[in-house]
């Protein structure tokens, strides 16, 4: 009997299948609780849809400034033939000069001298310079000049090109 003994005690112990078991229902509870924090738009969701659910997050940020009190003053659009040492024939130009809404109507009186003055300046150009790219920017400062003069000081605020194309 005494070989009996031992061999019992020599016996590995079966181990214990508690961990398994914890670890699948951890498993499952986890993965359910995740499919549906996703599937109810808990996380993940769009923004639209959880963005209207929650209250305005952005209800305590200041409004944004108004507009400035200003109006826009379209310009007839003007073709500008080059001369005949260049690639291009024609300069098909539009613009559109911000004002302050106060001087709409003496601006708007006095657009068939802006558009003598834009006419003239632009002839008188060399095309080489018309051709550069950066140069727009130079054009446009000097537009906004002889407008400003011809409409007197403070009356225009901006000269806006809507269409510089060469062809």
């Amino acid at each position: 009997m005494a070989e009996a003994a031992t061999e019992a005690e020599e016996a590995p112990k079966k181990k214990s299948k508690l961990p398994i078991i914890l670890g699948l229902v951890l498993m499952l509870v986890l993965g359910g609780g995740g499919f549906y924090a996703v599937y109810s738009g808990m996380i993940l969701a769009p923004a639209g849809e959880h963005a209207a659910a929650e209250p305005d997050a952005h209800a305590d940020e200041p409004a944004p400034e108004a507009l400035p009190d200003i109006a826009f003053v379209p310009l007839d659009p003007m073709i500008i033939s080059l001369g005949d040492n260049s690639s291009a024939r024609h300069l098909r130009f539009s613009a559109q000069l911000e004002v302050s809404k106060a001087y709409q109507a003496d601006v708007e009186l006095l657009k068939p001298r802006v558009v003598d003055v834009l006419n003239g300046y632009l002839r008188a150009v060399d095309v080489s310079e018309l051709e550069d790219r950066s140069a727009l920017i130079r054009l446009r400062a000097q537009m906004l000049r002889r407008v400003q003069i011809v409409t007197g000081e403070g009356r225009v605020r901006d000269l806006l090109i809507i269409e510089f194309v060469m062809n």
